[in-house]
């Protein structure tokens, strides 16, 4: 009954958070009730991949409370980021389709990352240049090995994370986005909810995919 409600919690505190309670209290709520969430997925066996990915929705919910001191924040995340792609990376499920996909993420990163530099220059910044450029090479390569598990809600669920965090630091160094609190959280809700969903997730959608199971 509790692994049924709780989407739908996630949701209402989600907007909660977004739209009236700007708190850091009501921030972490959502995330707290998404490792719940999971815990429950975690199925009887085969356990490795569920344990890697509480870690990483664990450290991404510190992430969340220690962003006011933003390189701290930013490792948490991380190292949140880096148990994710070690668990997508025990799912990996060859496929040359989904291979080809590191054109585009590889293009997207270039991108973001000569923009970056630019907004870190042009901000006084370029102390932090190292860490964030390694934080983008890091969320692209999960990204990449999200797609390589043949998981349908961690390919989404990676993918939302890296709109969410793209939209946050071009907000943060390049220019302003309207509307950019709103568009990050609901990203970055969204994103965790899909990832904590993996746990357990059985298909043979995608191409290349024999097995899902966690």
């Amino acid at each position: 009954m509790l692994k049924r409600l709780l989407p739908a919690a996630i949701l209402i505190m989600g907007l909660l958070y977004i739209f009236l309670l700007h708190s850091l209290l009501f921030k972490l709520i959502p995330m707290g009730l998404i490792l719940i969430y999971a815990y429950l997925r975690v199925p009887a066996a085969k356990k490795r991949y569920a344990l890697l990915t509480l870690s990483g929705l664990f450290f991404c919910m510190l992430g969340d409370g220690l962003l006011h001191w933003f390189l701290i924040g930013l490792s948490a995340f991380l190292i949140g980021h880096l148990f994710y792609l070690s668990a997508f990376a025990a799912r990996w499920r060859f496929s040359r389709i989904r291979f080809l996909s590191i054109v585009p993420i590889t293009v997207f990163a270039g991108f973001m990352g000569w923009r970056l530099l630019q907004g870190l220059q042009n901000g006084g910044n370029e102390g932090m240049a190292f860490p964030v450029i390694l934080y983008l090479i890091v969320i692209s390569l999960m990204g990449f090995f999200a797609i390589m598990s043949g998981s349908l809600p961690a390919i989404c669920g990676a993918l939302l994370f890296i709109a969410s965090d793209s939209i946050l630091s071009w907000n943060m160094f390049i220019s302003g986005i309207e509307y950019s609190g709103v568009w990050i959280m609901t990203t970055y809700y969204a994103a965790q909810f899909l990832i904590a969903s993996s746990i357990g997730y059985q298909s043979a959608l995608l191409p290349g995919v024999k097995s899902g199971n966690s």
